[in-house]
């Protein structure tokens, strides 16, 4: 059967977004054709993609992928209710060779075809992102707007962003070649030269429970586009908006004349632990995965056959020095601390503010003083609760909240987490923040700061000086890792020393956002999501060494 999707038609409708994502991460100028406004998809898209979620629920997802031995799943929204979808179950004995066996043909489409067949998988996402918003909500407890920008645009520029690095990367070396080298009086030595970017082999992707597809799509789409077949492992309490992602991938590989099977999804039943069984098959060469440290360390000690790209636990500071803009600090503070309860791998967790205070516009204030006027800023900003739910959104799980409860105990609160409820979701967990007082000060080894507390919680850590903060993030940084690292200073010396600490252990600085941009985001194509140099990852989202090892050049010469 002929393909319904040629490459000329789709170099006709994706080639012009290939080029201006190029001309994005080399400028890293702001760009996006994903648009974030929910009203921008269409008038009836909101109720459509509600529809589409509703009708999945409570069915069986089919795939039609080789090797299915039974069904799976039991995915439980955080803000209440059951999903009651059933996946596909596979057996890897069946699945992977059949994954392997499209390897050649997608290998010589080239790296154009292949990014393009990526955009249309991704733009036919983008298509459905009001449907994907409810998968990503009610498997992550992100309240709805986020999920629909983080889950949706968001995580397809990532995606896209990969595939423009891949496309990079792959064309660095130029197909072909004439060769011909003088011999003097003698005729020349001449070669034909052919180059071929090859695939490493099967990538798997091991899904997060907060943001699946936007921590999934870089690599899964990064493997894809350097010629790799991607077998998606998700979280099991965040299957579906990965599986619709399957689904779509194999649906436009088959009509653009390749084999389906280049994606394929793996669920597993419970307690079932996949993950380190597929990383140790011989057939999965690259692994890229976001979560815990222990199962990150695990997977860089003993999946030796693959190439691992992780995203771990990290311990993020924000270091107050001094302000120009006491107000717009405490307001930026607030809301980095309270979107997503959180639980982000970006959001701030101890404060290093020194005990005899911080100089700002307003005055000097006390280190008692930030703190109480920071918690006040937080207060205020969720005192609402409808505002609050739009904020928080649900606690992904159950560890989380044990978290939030315990760390109380911890010291001296300065900040009391309060209930939220939810009208349209009552069994939704709903927390506001804690924040706690601490001492640098009593030098304890096991101090709570120098650990992740993940989720709604954050220390404010009382530091002798600024020169003790900066010790104290050098050491957090190289020892435990950061993803983020905040700022505050209206000295220009104090910049310099702190933005040398970040450079030295390679962490990602944000200086003196007092606007409505914040420490916890970031923009794809400009910024850069971890650095790959410090403990938090060993891999950045995205750069040229996020993909440029998930393909090899096979060269060819033959006499001229």
């Amino acid at each position: 059967m002929a393909a319904a999707l040629t490459v000329p038609q789709l170099s006709e409708k994706h080639r012009t977004t290939l080029d201006q994502a190029l001309a994005a991460i080399r400028s890293r100028a702001y760009w996006s054709p994903h648009p974030e406004h929910p009203k921008a998809y269409g008038e009836n898209a909101a109720a459509e993609g509600l529809a589409a979620f509703e009708a999945v629920r409570g069915t069986r997802f089919e795939l039609d992928q080789p090797g299915t031995d039974g069904w799976a799943g039991a995915e439980v929204s955080p803000f209440g209710p059951e999903l009651g979808v059933e996946y596909p179950h596979a057996d890897p004995d069946v699945l992977l060779p059949a994954m392997k066996a499209g390897m050649g043909a997608w290998r010589d489409a080239g790296p154009e075809a292949r990014a393009l067949v990526c955009i249309e998988i991704l733009a036919r996402i983008s298509a459905r992102t009001h449907e994907f918003a409810h998968a990503v909500m009610h498997t992550s407890g992100q309240a709805f707007m986020m999920a629909f920008q983080a889950g949706g645009p968001h995580a397809q520029d990532r995606g896209l962003e990969a595939v423009a690095y891949a496309y990079e990367e792959q064309t660095r070396v130029p197909g072909s070649a004439d060769w011909s080298k003088p011999q003097g009086k003698k005729d020349p030595l001449e070669l034909g030269k052919t180059f071929t970017a090859v695939p490493r082999g099967i990538g798997l992707v091991i899904g997060c429970n907060t943001f699946p597809t936007w921590n999934g799509y870089p690599g899964l789409f990064a493997s894809l586009a350097t010629g790799n077949p991607v077998l998606v492992k998700p979280h099991p309490r965040a299957v579906l908006p990965l599986a619709l992602t399957v689904r779509v991938a194999r649906e436009i590989l088959a009509e653009a004349g390749f084999d389906p099977n280049l994606v394929a999804l793996a669920v597993e039943n419970p307690g079932e632990g996949i993950a380190k069984t597929l990383a140790l098959r011989p057939e999965i060469k690259l692994i890229d995965y976001t979560g815990s440290t222990e199962f990150g360390d695990w997977l860089e000690t003993h999946a030796r056959q693959a190439q691992v790209y992780t995203e771990k636990a990290g311990v993020n500071t924000v270091v107050l020095d001094s302000t120009d803009n006491y107000k717009g600090m405490l307001g930026n503070l607030a809301f980095s601390l309270s979107l997503y309860s959180g639980q982000m791998c970006t959001t701030p967790q101890n404060l290093l503010i020194p005990r005899d205070g911080i100089a700002t516009d307003a005055g000097h204030k006390s280190y008692d003083e930030v703190v109480a006027d920071l918690a006040r800023q937080v207060e205020g900003l969720l005192g609402d609760d409808a505002r609050a739910n739009a904020l928080l959104g649900a606690l992904v799980n159950p560890d989380v909240k044990a978290r939030l409860e315990a760390a109380a105990g911890l010291g001296e609160v300065a900040l009391a987490s309060r209930e939220v409820a939810n009208a349209e979701f009552p069994d939704a967990v709903v927390r506001t923040p804690v924040m706690v007082k601490l001492d640098a000060a009593k030098d304890d080894p096991e101090a709570a700061y120098l650990s992740e507390c993940f989720g709604p919680v954050s220390f404010a850590v009382a530091v002798d000086s600024t020169a003790d903060a900066l010790e104290l993030l050098r050491r957090t940084v190289r020892e435990k890792g950061a993803m983020t690292v905040g700022a505050y200073t209206s000295s220009a010396d104090t910049e310099r020393a702190i933005e040398e600490v970040c450079l030295e252990e390679s962490a990602q600085l944000s200086l003196n956002l007092t606007g409505g941009v914040f420490v916890n985001q970031t923009a794809a194509f400009s910024d850069f999501h971890g650095s790959g140099g410090n403990p938090a990852a060993n891999a950045a989202l995205c750069d040229g060494a996020f993909v440029a090892n998930r393909f090899r050049v096979v060269e060819v010469r033959r006499q001229a």
